[in-house]
């Protein structure tokens, strides 16, 4: 009895969980509607200074909207941007994200470059030759940091 009182949470989780997964008209799920945000450890004052973007979002400036507010815990600022125009479906399915043509890719880079910027002055990249011999597991996380469309997201 106490074995089956135990999996009612469980199930009722699960049950939940499916159906979120299966209704695909909720307003949060489109690609336009969604903030993609980071977080910055730095001020308000650092991150948007005379009222200006960062230098990576101020080339999308007029096709994103910015949200700057101060993150919870007092744990530095919150720097998000959304596309203002919703892309379509199309261009934001799975496979257009796989071949690198979603639109909301660009934001993700661009918000990651700024924080890179605020953060530590520049944008680090890897050595463009790497500086040892592949192994198979360097192999596979190669492919699968190509198939991300270099989001590090799958």
């Amino acid at each position: 009895m106490k074995k089956a009182l135990w999996m009612v949470p469980a199930v009722a989780a699960g049950t939940v969980a499916v159906r979120r997964a299966r209704s695909g008209n909720r307003a949060d799920d489109r690609a336009g509607d969604r903030w993609l945000t980071v977080t910055v450890n730095r001020p308000m004052t650092d991150v948007r200074p005379d009222g200006r973007l960062p230098a990576s979002l101020q080339r999308l400036e007029d096709r994103i909207d910015v949200r700057v507010r101060p993150a919870p815990g007092d744990r530095g600022t919150e720097l998000a941007a959304r596309l203002k125009e919703p892309p379509s479906d199309l261009s934001s399915s799975l496979p257009a994200r796989l071949a690198g043509q979603d639109p909301r890719q660009e934001v993700r880079v661009a918000l990651r470059e700024a924080k890179a910027l605020l953060e530590a002055g520049e944008v680090l990249r890897p050595d463009a030759p790497p500086t040892t011999r592949p192994t198979a597991g360097g192999r596979l996380v190669g492919l699968i940091g190509r198939r991300s469309g270099g989001e590090g997201v799958l």
